[in-house]
């Protein structure tokens, strides 16, 4: 087992811990807190395109506008979400309690909240549950960070990724890291970011670069995880650097290990989607660009009817056709009569009509591949979803009773 900090905490320069406030009624662990030690306290985010965004939202806007953040304070049992002026007020004060207890200032002090829309947080469990949490920092506090943030997730998500100076001849010649944490498990089809999660590197970047290297990630990523349609009103991507490791890397070397990150954990966000039974990526090829690859791929993520197949094993590729036909024609490229449609690998639509037989499809397997042929162009994309079980409808039935 390796002893090696996760998440949040692989990269020096931060400490990290996930306590229990008592916000959620399971009694778990529900307010998390993330430190940036330094040097540098440089910073980007992105958030939900959703015009009802939480308090936490707007407050965060803010505060990463100048690029700094010296620490981020999430909680779950609670979205803070239509809470009004109170609402905003009680993420700002969250955000002043932090940063009393870290001798900093709140304009510097990233909030997040994640949980149920339209209630007022409990201020008298929270602030206590704030000042637990810094008493529990440690340098290894990632993994306890990132169950704190959980809500009907059944598993915390983390990553690690590491670069290297070329320069840097050293035993195991890493010089730099980067770590994150996500949580998510519904409301998974955003807009710049998806649900709540943290990055942190210790890679010395300015907050230029971390901003262009964090929206081209999530592009890749976050933007192609679609699991069912709905968009959060708390979605969150924070990236935080250190400088601790002392090293510069080239802007595309770390924008290639940030990249592969986020796709990790994108991953891992639909791989525990509520009640999915299968992981679906959807690869639209030979578009006229990559815009109109990812609308397409999107448009059959979203079919509750395909979704709907997949659960049942069902390799019903009509309703792929007719998904990708509700995409006008100024929008997108293709001749109906030429698509292609295959499944696991079994090309079940030949020129928009029948192709191999339908039973040659195997899908008992959690992974399904579907592709489309667009003959429209060279560009390709690639969107991950998952099916539609009677145990996300069960859950999202019951979610606030």
């Amino acid at each position: 087992m390796s002893n090696v900090p996760a998440g949040v905490t692989a990269a020096s320069g931060f400490r990290a811990a996930g306590v229990t406030a008592g916000l959620k009624a399971s009694g778990k662990q529900d307010v998390a807190v993330v430190v940036n030690d330094g040097p540098l306290k440089n910073a980007a985010a992105v958030f939900t395109s959703n015009r009802v965004a939480a308090a936490p939202v707007h407050w965060s806007r803010r505060v990463v506008g100048d690029g700094r953040a010296d620490a981020v304070v999430l909680n779950s049992g609670g979205a803070n979400a239509c809470t009004g002026p109170q609402g905003f007020q009680n993420t700002h004060s969250t955000a002043e309690k932090l940063a009393e207890l870290l001798g900093v200032s709140a304009a510097d002090v990233l909030v997040c909240s994640t949980g149920l829309i339209g209630e007022q947080l409990p201020m008298d469990k929270l602030l206590p549950g704030v000042a637990d949490a810094v008493r529990q920092l440690a340098a290894d506090g990632g993994a306890a960070a990132a169950h704190a943030i959980m809500t009907t997730d059944t598993v915390p998500k983390q990553a690690v990724r590491s670069g290297h100076n070329k320069s840097d001849h050293s035993e195991n010649g890493q010089a730099w890291t980067v770590g994150g944490m996500a949580k998510g498990a519904g409301m998974l089809a955003p807009a710049l970011a998806t649900m709540l999660v943290v990055i942190t590197t210790d890679a010395a970047l300015e907050s230029e670069t971390l901003d262009r290297a964090l929206r081209e990630a999530c592009r890749l990523s976050f933007d192609r995880a679609d699991s069912d349609g709905c968009m959060s009103t708390n979605d969150t991507v924070i990236l935080m650097s250190s400088g601790a490791s002392g090293v510069t890397p080239g802007e595309a070397e770390f924008q290639s290990a940030l990249t592969a990150l986020c796709q990790d954990l994108a991953r891992q966000l639909i791989g525990d989607a509520e009640g999915a039974s299968h992981d679906i990526a959807i690869r639209t090829h030979n578009a006229a660009s990559e815009e109109e690859a990812v609308l397409v791929s999107k448009a059959v993520a979203r079919s509750n009817l395909f979704k709907a197949a997949i659960f049942g094993q069902d390799p019903n590729w009509g309703r792929v056709l007719s998904a990708v036909g509700t995409l006008p024609e100024s929008q997108v490229a293709f001749d109906p009569d030429q698509l292609d449609v295959r499944m696991n690998g079994v090309q079940i639509c030949r020129n928009g009509g029948i192709g191999d037989p339908r039973e040659l499809v195997d899908l008992s397997a959690r992974e399904v591949h579907v592709e489309i042929d667009l003959k429209a162009g060279q560009a390709e994309a690639t969107v991950w979803t998952n099916d539609l079980t009677h145990d996300y409808v069960h859950e999202n039935s019951a979610y606030s009773s």
